[in-house]
């Protein structure tokens, strides 16, 4: 028994040894395991999500630019852009039997329903093997994307983006501007306000499995806000016929650039902004540097005689001139040492009114060297000539107004009519909208208002309604007759500049300018048209710029139902809220 119990011992002992190894590992594994469930838990969850669990953007609307009267100047529409993970793309095994089902081959698949060369694909994602995200085709519509996510390429998705469109197209784009790729602001009012029409973009979440296949989504984790809407205090209307007529003008007399502006006298809003040339916004792949440019706000020019009714303005303020009082401009021309000032010709002793139909070089400046000598600097200021008009542009210019402790008297008088200051067409529009208001100053806007800013009084009321009658003379009698409108009384003035050259004015090289009001009996529009450089033979400001005026101008008052000006002996009564002209009869 004994010799028994010795031959079975060893092997006794060497089972409860492997049992006690065995259990052993057992309680490790467990307690490993425990660990890994109860107390590592959200490690590995967190490691998980790390691998599987991806976030993505939302895209939020961009807002859309509308014109005062609804009318979309900008919208976003709904695309899809293929994108791609060339690291899960390059860890795909082909099948070891076949040896089909490789990174060539699928990338040879995504080449033929893309339409684009196998050789030039493969090299994009060899050089980014690294890289988990690259675009592959943006913006395309949906039935493109369609098409490459139904051949299930490995590693290739697709996401929403939003395309920017410009339902205007070349008409607006000075004013609207435009995004790129990213939907950020590049010009205009895309630029100027990108935070507020950008909006907010959300997050989603979703599980993705090895070769980069969205298996569920998990749910949203941010709500997308959309961009705010824009709206502008431009009318579509009347900036398509600006837009045509000053397009026109540039092609029939072979200008450089042009640019027109129409305000609202009342609330300083602009409601025409046109520049030539210009641009598509909607297919800028021939796009040219110089078509981006708004010239209304960015380009500056010597404002030449359109400065003149201002000048009387001046004259009139200061209390040494009345409406009859006459200058003495003979011989036709004023020296200054070397510098001389010429009229066209003598035009012997002249009225103020006369003054402007003749346009009187030596008029105006015999009439500034009588005042004191910052009389019409103060008057320039005041109207906004040398600041910025504020209105949010980017690149918005400031014009220059030359300032000086004393005055030499040849400046003074070049400054009496519009040489030795630049402005743009907008501030010379801006100064002319002022004198329309009664001498009133309303800040200028390109946003919709529904009722006028507080303002400035910067002439006096009758001086103003005084000037603007003058004016009325010139497009009556004067250079201006082109600007004329049937049933419409109008107020303007034109110019014509030399231009500033290399070593001084070009003796060939002009701006046409034509600045007016209307009706003149109570103004409610005033528009500015500059042409740059015509080179036909009609060059100056009545036969270039006028006609323009007048073709633009009658079609915006018809279209904006402003009345015609009533003849002389007549005056409107209201009747059920219509207006009734009715014969004022004398002794009644």
């Amino acid at each position: 028994m004994s010799i028994q119990n010795s031959i079975h011992s060893p092997g006794k002992w060497r089972f409860r040894f492997v049992y006690g190894i065995a259990f052993m590992l057992f309680m490790i594994a467990g307690g490993r395991l425990f660990y890994l469930t109860v107390v590592d838990k959200a490690f590995l969850q967190n490691q998980g999500e790390i691998r599987a669990v991806r976030t993505e953007s939302i895209p939020a609307t961009r807002g859309m630019i509308l014109d005062r009267r609804g009318e979309p100047l900008a919208v976003s529409t709904p695309t899809w852009t293929i994108i791609a993970d060339p690291k899960a793309l390059w860890k795909l095994k082909p099948d070891p039997e076949t040896g089909e089902g490789g990174p060539e081959e699928e990338i040879e698949r995504l080449a033929h329903v893309m339409g684009v060369g196998k050789a030039w694909l493969q090299e994009k994602f060899e050089s980014n093997k690294s890289r988990s995200f690259m675009y592959l085709r943006r913006q395309i519509p949906p039935n493109e994307a369609d098409a490459i996510m139904a051949a299930s390429i490995v590693g290739v998705s697709k996401t929403k983006e939003y395309k920017r469109f410009y339902p205007a197209a070349e008409v607006a784009s000075h004013v609207v501007g435009f995004t790129n790729i990213d939907d950020k602001g590049q010009e205009g009012i895309e630029l100027a306000y990108d935070q507020a029409l950008q909006g907010e973009p959300g997050r989603r979440s979703y599980v993705k499995d090895l070769s980069g296949n969205i298996i569920r989504g998990i749910g949203v984790d941010e709500t997308e806000h959309p961009g705010e809407n824009i709206e502008l205090s431009v009318d579509l209307r009347l900036q398509y016929l600006a837009y045509r007529e000053l397009k026109a003008a540039v092609t029939e007399h072979r200008a450089t650039s042009a640019s027109a502006v129409i305000l609202d006298v009342k609330t300083g809003e602009i409601l025409a902004m046109v520049n030539q040339p210009s641009y598509n916004p909607n297919d800028r792949s021939k796009l040219e540097y110089e078509e981006l440019r708004n010239r209304a706000v960015i380009d500056l020019f010597e404002p030449g005689s359109t400065m003149k009714p201002f000048t009387i303005s001046a004259a009139l303020m200061s209390g040494q001139y009345t409406t009859e009082t006459t200058v003495d401009t003979s011989p036709g021309y004023l020296r200054f040492g070397r510098f001389t000032i010429r009229d066209s010709s003598n035009h012997g002793v002249i009225d103020f009114e006369k003054l402007l139909i003749k346009s009187s070089n030596v008029g105006a400046s015999k009439v500034a060297l009588s005042l004191p000598q910052d009389a019409i600097w103060n008057m320039d200021y005041e109207l906004g000539i040398g600041s910025s008009v504020g209105i949010g542009f980017p690149g918005e210019a400031s014009g220059v107004l030359p300032s000086h402790p004393k005055w030499h008297p040849s400046e003074i008088a070049t400054l009496s009519y519009g040489y030795g200051l630049s402005v743009s067409t907008l501030q010379l529009a801006q100064a002319y909208m002022t004198l329309a208001n009664g001498g009133y100053k309303v800040p200028v806007t390109i946003f919709k208002q529904d009722s006028p800013a507080d303002g400035k009084q910067v002439i006096p009321r009758g001086v103003a309604k005084d000037v603007v009658k003058m004016m009325e003379a010139v497009v009556l009698r004067g250079s201006g007759k082109a600007a004329q409108i049937p049933g419409y009384r109008v107020a303007g003035k034109t110019g014509t500049v030399h231009k500033v050259g290399s070593k001084g004015y070009e003796y060939d090289q002009y701006i046409a300018l034509f600045a007016g009001v209307a009706p003149a009996s109570d103004p409610r529009l005033a528009m500015v048209v500059m042409v740059n450089d015509p080179k036909g033979r009609e060059y100056y400001g009545g036969e270039v710029a006028a006609p323009v005026f007048s073709r633009v101008m009658e079609g915006a008052l018809t279209t904006l139902n402003i009345y015609p000006d009533l003849p002389e002996g007549l005056r409107e009564v209201r009747l059920d809220q219509k207006k009734v002209p009715y014969q004022v009869v004398q002794g009644h």
